[in-house]
């Protein structure tokens, strides 16, 4: 396979790290876009991407961390989700939330995540301990669950209980998950896309944005079918089968960069 192709293959997941890392579409495009700009202005650089995905997320974060803070949301529309991650960005440790979603969220070891931080395995080790506290820190909030596979969803269920925070319903198709929205709207959704009825989550979600702004965390077992590029994507995204702490991960993240204002 070529250099070129390779890079292709990588790409679609290197820009949901990069949305989940800036809390925006906009701007994880946009550090991606950065990246393949100086790969293609520079033979070297271009060169050192052979090895698979850790060269990749290596030159990415050379380019994120090079960028001072704040300037992710540069030249982008400032919306409330966005502004909720600037209120924030001073209280989070920009490494430690690197190092939490490589090791979760993109299914890297700790040794391959200090190779692309180019940090020392303790270091990073250290990284991850300390974001994983800091998602205890979290301000707590009511979610809904939006899963048809009732074993899924009692360890979701279970999961988000076990980090505080409460369950504001659990929803099998659309119209279950509007008849929880109509009680009270959540704080945060956790949502399959294919549904018991043949309804779909993205619909179900799109009744819920409607209503009000509140972060969303797809969970599904086709992500490259949101990672096309042709539509708004979504910021968080699960692979199913999912390990528990890339969920929490997501939860982290997903909170962190919400609207300052209480949602719950």
């Amino acid at each position: 396979m070529s250099l070129g192709n390779q890079i292709a293959a990588h790409l679609p997941y290197l820009r949901r790290y990069a949305r989940a890392l800036t809390g925006s579409q906009n701007a994880g495009d946009a550090f991606v876009r950065e990246m393949l700009e100086a790969v293609l202005a520079d033979p070297g650089l271009m060169a050192s991407l052979e090895g698979g995905r850790v060269p990749l997320y290596r030159v990415f974060s050379k380019v994120w961390s090079s960028a001072q803070p704040g300037s992710a949301f540069s030249g982008a529309a400032a919306g409330e989700h966005e502004s909720g991650a600037q209120h924030r960005l001073g209280a989070i440790t920009p490494p430690g939330r690197q190092a939490l979603l490589l090791t979760t969220l993109e299914d890297f070891t700790m040794a391959e995540a200090a190779a692309i931080l180019e940090r020392d395995l303790a270091e990073v080790e250290a990284l991850v301990a300390e974001a994983v506290a800091g998602i205890e820190r979290e301000q707590k909030t009511s979610v809904l669950v939006i899963e048809d596979e009732p074993l899924i969803a009692m360890q979701l269920e279970d999961l988000v209980s076990g980090l505080g925070h409460s369950i504001a319903g659990t929803a099998a198709t659309r119209t279950q998950a509007r008849e929880v929205v109509a009680g009270a709207m959540p704080g945060l959704v956790l949502a399959d896309i294919q549904l018991a009825d043949g309804s779909s989550g993205l619909d179900a979600v799109d009744d819920i944005l409607a209503l009000g702004s509140v972060p969303v965390i797809f969970i599904t077992a086709y992500p490259e079918r949101l990672l096309t590029g042709d539509r708004p994507e979504p910021t968080y995204l699960v692979t199913k089968p999912f390990q528990e702490a890339t969920v929490r991960a997501a939860i982290s993240q997903a909170l962190f960069f919400r609207s300052s204002r209480p949602l719950s």
